[in-house]
């Protein structure tokens, strides 16, 4: 659905608090007719920006997708090395998988699965080549291996990243996520670093510790 630019303006300011009536009451509770009452405006106004409500569950997961895209590139473009990107790249993750809501998630996967699908798969890509540039930075800067294969290792680090947070493991051993993932950074930083990235580590690992319990 094609709309004017002043249009994409007005809609822009309506996807935050959109986004937030949806986590507040659930994707299922809220109709168009209930959205436009809350919202303060027109059910019509509504229309002009989207069709359905489909739509305009998929716009607001386009929003976020482009508001993650902003903070990656935040980050790439910092002057640091390819470990201190990596931990704000996998923090940057790690919140974006915390932030949705696991009722919102139930209902996307039941009631709007292919846009879901769509959605789950693009950011998949998404941090999937951006662990891939890490790993290439990595091994200019010669702190990590050259041997290594890229594409392996960047899809068992993200994998074992979203298996990790979807399994029972911190219930099980009564930890945090925070506890966990210390473990998975520090044990990928030593499996994939040469010597000098080693060297790195260690002389970074407290404040690297305490960079992921405060963020």
């Amino acid at each position: 659905m094609e709309i004017s630019d002043a249009q994409k303006k007005r809609f822009q300011e309506l996807v935050e608090p959109i986004k937030e009536l949806f986590y507040a009451y659930g994707l299922k509770n809220l109709n168009m007719d209930e959205l436009s009452k809350r919202l303060g405006i027109s059910k019509k106004t509504l229309y002009t920006f989207v069709k359905n409500k489909e739509e305009l569950i998929e716009k607001i997961f386009l929003h976020e997708e482009s508001i993650l895209q902003k903070l990656n590139e935040s980050i790439g473009n910092e002057s640091i090395n390819a470990i201190e990107k990596l931990l704000r790249l996998s923090q940057l993750v790690h919140k974006e998988i915390k932030r949705i809501n696991p009722m919102i998630k139930f209902e996307m996967e039941k009631y709007f699965h292919l846009t879901y699908e769509k959605y789950a798969e693009q950011k998949r890509k998404f941090v999937f080549e951006g662990m891939k540039i890490n790993i290439k930075q990595g091994i200019e800067e010669k702190i990590y291996r050259d041997d290594i294969n890229i594409d392996l290792v960047a899809t068992i680090y993200l994998n074992s990243f979203i298996e990790l947070h979807n399994s029972e493991v911190c219930k099980i051993l009564d930890i945090n996520f925070i506890q966990l993932f210390e473990v998975l950074f520090e044990n990928h930083i030593r499996a994939i670093s040469t010597p000098a990235g080693l060297a790195y580590f260690e002389s970074r690992k407290t404040e690297i510790i305490e960079y992921i319990k405060n963020n």
